[in-house]
């Protein structure tokens, strides 16, 4: 078992000053504690990551949709249908 690089040895060592310090009373509401900011964190850097997500593929739909070619308008009976070669002066 290796969480974060820290083995099994390691994390005993670390219960056993916790438990020390806090107190068997006090430890269980610091884990409960801890447990509920780790699952905050966890529900903001996926709602991060949605928004991020969500801004890259507007960014992407705009980029693709500039690089497409413009149509260009029917001609109808009403507009001019001149050239550059119509228009150059003579």
């Amino acid at each position: 078992m290796n969480v974060f690089g820290i083995g099994l040895p390691e994390l005993a060592v670390i219960a056993a000053i916790g438990l020390l310090v806090f107190g068997p009373k006090r430890l269980p509401e610091l884990g409960k504690t801890l447990g509920r900011t780790l699952k905050g964190f966890q529900s903001a850097s996926s709602e991060f990551e949605q928004e991020f997500r969500k801004a890259i593929n507007t960014v992407d739909a705009a980029v693709a949709d500039a690089s497409l070619p413009a149509e260009a308008p029917a001609a109808t009976g009403a507009e001019s249908t001149d050239t550059l070669a119509d228009q150059a002066p003579d």
